[in-house]
């Protein structure tokens, strides 16, 4: 059995300015997994800057109210939702809320360094 508690998770700023902290990777331990879990926050009045993956990726909102962009759509977000990005679509997300917007970050395959392009 594998746990790992979100306070034991090393806290950095990610290439697109948010405060993350990465959950599982199967480089990062020794999972079968094709995916990466990460948590992310992103504070109040900010945005993250936009970037590209080669992975899809999927953003579940925790707390706090965000408005997601991806390519030329825009839409507002909030705690319980999903939203999906397509793979090499450009991407970002601006906390609109009084509160830290709090999310997890799934990117299958699994996130790399060297796929990602911060714009």
């Amino acid at each position: 059995m594998f746990i790992k508690d979100l306070k034991d998770c090393e806290e950095f700023i990610a290439g697109d300015n948010t405060i993350l902290r990465e959950l599982l990777h199967p480089d990062k331990a020794d999972l079968k997994l094709r995916y990466s879990l990460a948590y992310a926050v992103v504070k109040p009045g900010l945005t993250s800057q936009p970037h590209m993956l080669k992975s899809s990726e999927v953003y579940y909102i925790l707390e706090g109210e965000g408005m997601m962009y991806i390519d030329n759509e825009k839409a507002k977000v909030r705690p319980g939702q999903a939203v999906y990005i397509p793979p090499h679509s450009k991407q970002y997300i601006k906390n609109i809320g009084n509160v830290d917007l709090k999310f997890l970050c799934i990117v299958d395959p699994a996130w790399r360094v060297e796929d990602e392009v911060v714009l």
